[in-house]
């Protein structure tokens, strides 16, 4: 996700896990019965919250596609969010009006859901498309330790039991004996590891900066991304090379592709703010459904037994998270 679903840009799994309430010492989440919202006014949510994890579950191949012409993920990746920031240019005016409360937490949020969605993409282009993923998608462990840093949420049982799932799941994935450590096994790997705990960052940090708008927070990640990715391109080398072999219709791809990441982040958030979050979060697993049908037909990967195994563990984490922050209430302190 990654890149997509980020603090209010796209990827916004992990930030519906964060609400939580005051007690006396801290934070602390209470699940509630939640009642049955007519499905009439669950269309749009639903298909807002699914076309974010269809479009992420298919970023990836034409990312792959440029990169075979000659253009480097990073150089696609920065052409994108830019396209992203030009297209959702109408935000810019209240983005400036609210310059003055930035602050640190508005670096944070840059930086975080900036490396976010480049390591997911560097991830993504040079790895197994679903062990990246799925390595992405531990992001319910470093949430709930963030949560409880940064916010002062204290875990339950649930908790608790979301890090064990995610951990054994990630270790039957990775366990390789001959190698000692079920550690992730190359570049990619680590990139889509480090890019989940960057993710679930960027979720935690924009629940604490409560008065940044919407419109900033998008803004953020597009601004993050492309910030983080320029220097790195320019470390890499071949700008101008690359530049040139661009043609007619991978620009059409990229306005596209931009296009569509500037769209996803309003869609994702219009059904996060009307779906209950256990919700919410069954229908961002769909994009490891996605993601598994399309590495599969579009780049001949196919995950063994013990990776199916590894896979139901870490979903398992996923779900048991949506129901630990789902339907929670929040206790506001009385005057």
């Amino acid at each position: 996700m990654p890149v997509g679903y980020c603090a209010l840009g796209g990827l916004q799994f992990l930030q519906v896990w964060i609400h939580c309430g005051f007690t006396t010492g801290c934070r602390t989440a209470r699940i509630i019965k939640v009642g049955r919202v007519p499905s009439k006014q669950n269309i749009m949510p639903i298909a807002g919250v699914l076309s974010g994890a269809l479009v992420w579950g298919l970023i990836w191949y034409p990312y792959r596609e440029l990169q075979a012409i000659g253009v480097s993920g990073s150089l696609a990746t920065l052409i994108t969010y830019l396209l992203a920031m030009v297209w959702g240019g109408f935000m810019l005016p209240r983005v400036w009006r609210e310059r003055s409360s930035f602050g640190v937490w508005m670096l944070l949020l840059v930086l975080s859901t900036g490396w976010s969605n480049l390591g997911y993409v560097l991830g993504m282009l040079h790895g197994e498309v679903m062990r990246v993923l799925l390595l992405f998608y531990l992001a319910p462990v470093w949430t709930i330790l963030f949560s409880r840093w940064i916010l002062g949420e204290c875990l339950d049982r649930y908790g608790y039991l979301i890090i064990g799932l995610s951990l054994c799941g990630a270790m039957v994935m990775l366990w390789e004996p001959s190698l000692g450590l079920p550690l992730p096994q190359n570049l990619s790997e680590w990139l889509g590891l480090s890019a989940g705990m960057s993710f679930a960052f960027s979720n935690v940090v924009s629940r604490r900066a409560a008065h940044l708008s919407v419109e900033t927070k998008a803004f953020s990640v597009w601004l993050g991304t492309a910030s983080l990715t320029l220097p790195f391109l320019l470390w890499q080398g071949g700008v101008g090379e690359q530049l040139a072999v661009i043609s007619l219709s991978a620009w059409a791809t990229l306005l596209l592709m931009g296009l569509v990441l500037c769209a996803i982040s309003f869609a994702v958030q219009f059904g996060v703010a009307h779906l209950t979050a256990n919700r919410a979060v069954v229908l961002f697993l769909f994009e490891l459904v996605i993601a598994a049908i399309s590495s599969y037909f579009l780049a001949n990967e196919a995950m063994g037994m013990r990776e199916w195994m590894g896979a139901a563990l870490i979903v398992s984490a996923t779900l048991l998270s949506g129901r630990l922050h789902a339907a929670q209430e929040v206790d506001a302190p009385k005057p």
